[in-house]
């Protein structure tokens, strides 16, 4: 069993902050987190040598992400999967809902027999975990359909979900529906009662419906202010209604540019980090460059980071959650450990998944993040593997890693 030590640096713990601490990994799991006084002596440990200017978090979880590195979870193939499972640490994403787009209900189909099929033969440590799906498509508002494909679009269908989870093995964890559209109420009411998230989003639902929606099981909103009727002072609209509804958890894409930095700062004021859950809303050009990719059978052209189709609608990111949490952090000025709850803690929450996921405790999945002191990921641990490294680190000359900052 590979056990390794990460010592001298903070370490935002589920039971508070160690500004000098130590954290001991065995196998998959965390085994022991404590102060550098009690750190362990062990001779069979790799030691990770930080300092001061690092701090260890847990890993990110991303709830929505239809691709990176070149490959989205539309091409229904394992190695795309295996493509943005290996890209992601990088950025300090360990675990990951795959996220489909709207599209001819076959192809659906065949991407969720795919991500079934890639969680029981391929989600192996040392890459970032396929934790599900999230089924974002095709019960959405044609009105809001942003980058979805209008000519798929349908109403919400409880007999074709069942059909969809099926083929899903039962690995859907997230809907998104527009609540307005004919059985939009019922889904998302049958959705609460199996254990799925139903979650509002490419929606032009009035405040009203909203309210109906979320007393019917809606508990998340999808992008919020993105591809839904926004706040008006005489109609609030999905945007001024999911702010204002304690019980449901809204996704950010804190890129400056789907949410202008004074809309971030709002939400935040408004939700608070406990009501926040930071996502990428990535399409595949993301970790490569300028260019044209395909976006659920729709050409994006990617320019400047900014992804467009062609009518100049926004479509999907080529944003980090790294990149994310440090605009946060200063769009906001909340704390690192509230952007931490965000990006671990929340997404783990909605997901039911706080048993192994979402904090640094002993027990539970080594998914490890180092930051040095500009919040970059130097170091990415998936359930106890060492997945990502920065180019910069340098070995010390008794043996023990050392990181120095770039």
């Amino acid at each position: 069993m590979k056990r390794w030590i990460l010592k001298n640096a903070a370490v935002y713990a589920e039971t508070g902050n160690i500004e000098q601490g130590y954290v001991l990994i065995e196998g998959e799991k965390v085994a022991a987190i404590g102060p550098m006084s009690s750190c362990p002596t062990d001779a069979g440990a790799e030691v990770i040598e930080l300092s001061s200017r690092f701090s260890i978090v847990p890993g990110f979880i991303d709830v929505h992400i239809h691709g990176a590195a070149g490959a989205d979870v539309m091409d229904a193939t394992p190695e795309a999967l295996y493509k943005m499972a290996n890209a992601l640490p990088a950025e300090g994403t360990t675990s990951f809902l795959a996220t489909t787009m709207t599209a001819p209900s076959e192809q659906i189909e065949a991407a969720l027999r795919n991500v079934a099929r890639y969680m029981a033969e391929a989600n192996r440590p040392g890459a970032a975990e396929v934790l599900g799906v999230h089924l974002e498509g095709p019960f959405l508002s044609l009105k809001r359909a942003g980058a979805q494909h209008p000519r798929h679009l349908a109403d919400p269908d409880i007999s074709l979900f069942q059909h969809w989870q099926k083929a899903a093995g039962g690995h859907i964890r997230l809907v998104t529906l527009a609540p307005e559209r004919n059985g939009g109420l019922e889904l998302a009411s049958y959705l609460k009662q199996t254990g799925v998230i139903a979650s509002i989003g490419h929606s032009d639902a009035v405040y009203d419906e909203v309210k109906a929606a979320v007393h019917a099981g809606v508990a998340h909103a999808t992008h919020l202010f993105n591809g839904m009727r926004g706040i008006h002072h005489r109609e609030p609209g999905v945007a001024g209604a999911v702010l204002m509804f304690e019980e449901v958890m809204c996704e950010l894409i804190a890129d400056g540019l789907h949410v202008a930095p004074p809309m971030v700062r709002f939400a935040y004021r408004n939700k608070g980090s406990d009501g926040l859950i930071l996502i990428t809303d990535a399409m595949r050009a993301k970790c490569l460059g300028d260019g044209k990719y395909d976006l659920g059978g729709q050409e994006v052209e990617v320019c400047g980071g900014e992804a467009r189709l062609a009518d100049g609608t926004l479509a999907g990111s080529v944003l980090k959650l790294g990149e994310a949490i440090r605009r946060v952090l200063d769009y906001t000025g909340c704390t690192l450990e509230e952007v931490i709850r965000m990006a671990s803690w929340n997404p783990a929450k909605q997901l039911g998944l706080l048993d192994r996921k979402g904090s640094l405790r002993p027990g539970k999945d080594a998914d490890v993040v180092v930051l040095n002191e500009r919040y970059e990921v130097m170091m990415t641990f998936c359930r106890g593997v060492l997945a990502y490294r920065k180019p910069d680190e340098r070995r010390k000359s008794d043996g023990h890693e050392a990181f120095e900052s770039c």
